[in-house]
């Protein structure tokens, strides 16, 4: 419990009784009340808890970041074991022996879209609290968190005093724990959990608790997942044996080989090994996916994207076989590779090496086969390749029939590019003309995660199997934005309906005092209502500012052409107005400065011309902003959807995919023009330029009266 009587946390005397005034006061202000911005199915305090502790374990590097599993780690466990709204029920249990904050048990409960039995237990009775702080924040006050040791005295046990088996198992435990056998009688083990597989090493706990775990799961339909360094797959010795048995019984469904650096306390590569004793004994293989190279930098660590989660879900739930990604691998094979899981013996990930052609840079012609790899764009423009290329001289070897720099100016005209461009745009606005009136028909108390849940599937299925486009680099686009924007709209709407609440910022300056700077609306942003309301006022001011940079402009013209040592601002010290008019009082009398008066008077007055200009711009500004405070309160609904949902998301989300387009010609012509240098100088040319330069050398040296040997 939190000490309010802390002096050194919380200062003595009217100090302390002022701290804690305030705290009270934070929590009496309507600002805080949730109640009115909680959707239906969303738990923002829940959240607010989450975001805290997953900042504290960031912050805390190697001694505390065990205590929490990433959350998109934990969304791919949820939703890749198989638990759903329509196989739980209030008796489904789910168990994480090593449960650390619980954040990853209640990821499982939130696929479960209903109410279900959580178990946990955790070692560290601090973490074991914030274990049960969150599952009451996030509405699971009945879950059982217990602390203590699971592999030295497991506390689930049944009426036998066997361990207790539950439908659903996950865990994220230490890697590697070298301490994991205190405690454990690893010859006589009362529970048996080691009795069918053999004893993990005495300083590597990763198949400890991998066991624990699958004799925790329910017998012939248990189902379970487990995230452990990439180690587990393909070291030797004891724990060779260990996989081998735990493979020969077909409990291992599928491995996913994750990107490094993902976990807080450690740097290494870790996988997801997927756990399922249902139609164990008829099991055929293993499904393995390397997904090591999709994540995004997030400060100093690594994080799984939208569009790395939804695909590594899709795909292990589908068993889609991918190349370079995903495959079904038989046992047959694992067992030629000596039970061996490591991903890169059946996976090859790699991208395919670009080799130099050496008959090419010495005889010229670009490889044929080059321009075959780019084999997707051609399916798509056939005829761009003849316009683009032509047969060398010699087999196997094309020659570029264009110049370089008109390549770009090629693909964007050709034909085929301007058809394809044509159906692009034609089906971003087929989703987003069903999307839109979708938007629009938002009304308050929308649940915002159904509402991206949604849009975001949509989207994927409308750009499944299109050429040249990835739907999940479209998706990816839609879930940014969504982050990004989209997500605190829908929840103004949620809570206010739509509405132009307009609010204004206080900032409190460095005398402690709160100071107006101005007003905003999160909703509508201030420029979408100026580009529907005030485009006159906006050219005026635009005028007035380009005006103004070009008087600017001069100004610094003359302070660089007369500001050197010679120049006629030598005199003073800064060139300024005031320095400008005494020095002309100075010199007013002077004959022999008429050319530098003469300057001076010129700067002058474009000093005054911009002064009069920028004041015209801010009295300008000054006046918009009273039309638009005033034009705020008076939005119509109608309008107000179509500032939102046409002006602010479709605009943005259009402007975002449309850059992907852009990349697709950018790539081809990058790839072009990357082949047509490379192989551009072949030998005989080179041989023949630097002939002609030995000649022009020589011819200069006999000038000079020197012989050339």
């Amino acid at each position: 419990m939190p000490d309010f009587n802390d002096v050194t946390k919380l200062g003595s005397g009217k100090e302390m009784v002022d701290r804690l005034t305030n705290l009270i006061a934070i929590f009496e202000r309507k600002e805080l009340d949730f109640s009115k911005n909680r959707a239906d199915g969303d738990d923002i305090l829940g959240d607010a808890y989450e975001y805290l502790m997953r900042h504290f374990a960031t912050e805390s590097g190697k001694s505390k970041g065990q205590f929490y599993t990433p959350a998109e780690v934990s969304r791919v466990i949820a939703k890749i074991i198989g638990i759903n709204s329509l196989n739980s029920t209030a008796a489904t249990t789910v168990y994480d022996p090593t449960c650390g904050s619980g954040s990853l048990l209640l990821k499982v409960a939130y696929e479960a879209e209903k109410s279900i039995s959580l178990y946990g237990q955790e070692k560290d009775s601090a973490t074991s609290g914030l274990a049960r702080m969150n599952m009451i924040l996030h509405d699971n006050p009945l879950a059982e968190i217990k602390q203590g040791n699971t592999l030295a005295n497991p506390l689930y046990l049944d009426e036998q005093g066997e361990l207790k088996a539950f439908d659903y198992v996950v865990a994220n435990p230490p890697f590697s724990d070298k301490r994991w056998g205190n405690g454990v009688d690893t010859e006589g083990d009362s529970y048996d959990r080691f009795k069918d597989y053999g004893v993990p090493p005495e300083k590597n706990g990763d198949f400890a608790y991998l066991l624990h775990i699958i004799s925790s799961m329910k017998s012939g339909k248990g189902k379970g997942a487990c995230i452990l360094p990439h180690g587990v797959l393909f070291r030797g010795n004891a724990e060779a044996e260990i996989r081998k048995n735990i493979i020969k019984k077909g409990f291992i469904k599928g491995i996913i080989g994750l990107p490094a650096n993902l976990f807080y306390g450690t740097g290494i590569p870790a996988c997801i090994i997927v756990l399922d004793k249902e139609n164990a004994i008829s099991r055929k293989g293993i499904f393995m996916i390397d997904a090591s190279k999709g994540f995004t930098k997030d400060g100093n660590k690594n994080r799984l994207r939208s569009m790395d989660i939804h695909r590594i879900v899709e795909v292990f739930n589908r068993q889609l076989e991918i190349e370079k990604y995903s495959r079904m691998v038989p046992f047959s094979e694992i067992e030629q590779n000596e039970y061996n899981l490591n991903i890169p013996r059946y996976i090859d990930s790699q991208e395919a090496d670009d080799i130099q052609d050496i008959e090419a840079h010495l005889l010229g012609g670009i490889p044929t086969a080059d321009i075959d790899a780019l084999k997707d764009y051609w399916e798509v423009f056939p005829t761009l390749k003849t316009s683009l290329f032509a047969q060398g001289s010699r087999a196997n070897y094309s020659t570029l029939i264009v110049k370089k720099d008109e390549i770009k100016h090629c693909i964007y005209n050709h034909p085929e590019f301007k058809a394809f461009t044509a159906d692009m745009h034609a089906l971003f606005n087929e989703w987003k003309e069903n999307t839109v009136q979708k938007l629009k028909g938002l009304e308050t108390g929308l649940n915002p995660k159904k509402v991206i849940y949604e849009l975001s599937e949509y989207l994927l299925n409308h750009y499944a199997d299109k050429p040249l486009i990835s739907k999940y680099d479209v998706y990816q686009y839609l879930m940014e934005y969504w982050d990004e924007v989209m997500q605190d709209d829908c929840y103004i709407i949620s809570a206010d309906g739509w509405k132009a609440e307009t609010y204004r910022i206080l900032e409190e300056n460095k005398q402690k005092k709160m100071v107006d700077k101005g007003w905003a609306c999160d909703l509508i942003p201030k420029e979408l209502v100026i580009n529907g309301f005030f485009t006159q006022e906006k050219r005026v001011i635009e005028a007035l500012e380009a005006e103004s940079e070009t008087l600017a402009g001069q100004l610094t013209e003359m302070e660089e052409v007369h500001g050197g040592e010679e120049g006629y601002f030598a005199e003073l010290e800064k060139v300024n107005k005031g320095n400008v008019k005494t020095r002309l009082k100075e010199i007013k009398q002077d004959k022999d400065t008429k050319e530098e008066r003469e300057v001076l008077k010129t700067y002058l007055e474009l000093a005054e011309k911009l002064a009069n200009s920028n004041k015209q711009i801010k009295d300008a500004k000054a006046d918009l902003d009273k039309k638009l405070y005033a034009k705020y309160p008076t939005l119509t609904e109608d309008e107000i959807k179509i500032l939102v949902v046409d002006n602010k998301w479709m605009a943005r989300i259009e402007q975002d995919i449309q850059s992907e387009l852009d990349r697709i010609s950018h790539r081809l012509t990058q790839r072009i023009k990357e082949l047509a240098k490379r192989y551009e100088s072949p030998l005989p040319v080179l041989t023949n330029e630097v002939e002609e330069l030995e000649k022009k050398v020589a011819a200069h040296l006999e000038r000079m009266g020197f012989a050339w040997k």
